[in-house]
């Protein structure tokens, strides 16, 4: 399964349901969403920032994140932002793959 990392924060209706339910329950509802996606909680953590929360969550695949993506965005309580996560072994696969490529102005 592939990796991602989301990031985001609450609206303030968001923040009112947070405030009603506190962390732990957030937690348990987003763990819910995903594992019911098919994928999988990794880690869940709260922010100070810019950022409300950070997760690391797996899917089956890119239109599996992107639903979840699309079902948070829906409900108007969170904006969030996914970010897919690669291994270093991925990276050593794209490494040694030709590629050709030519610049603007090229």
């Amino acid at each position: 399964m592939a990796k991602y990392l989301i990031h985001g924060s609450y609206t303030v209706e968001g923040v009112k349901g947070l405030l009603k339910d506190g962390g732990s329950k957030r937690r348990a509802a987003v763990q819910s969403l995903i594992e019911k996606a098919g994928g999988r909680l990794e880690s869940f953590y709260f922010a100070f920032g810019s950022d409300d929360f950070y997760l690391i969550a797996e899917a089956p695949d890119n239109a599996t994140a992107a639903a979840v993506s699309l079902a948070v965005a829906a409900s108007g309580a969170a904006r969030a932002q996914t970010v897919m996560l690669m291994t270093p072994e991925e990276v050593d696969g794209a490494t040694k793959k030709t590629i050709e490529y030519r610049p603007p102005g090229a």
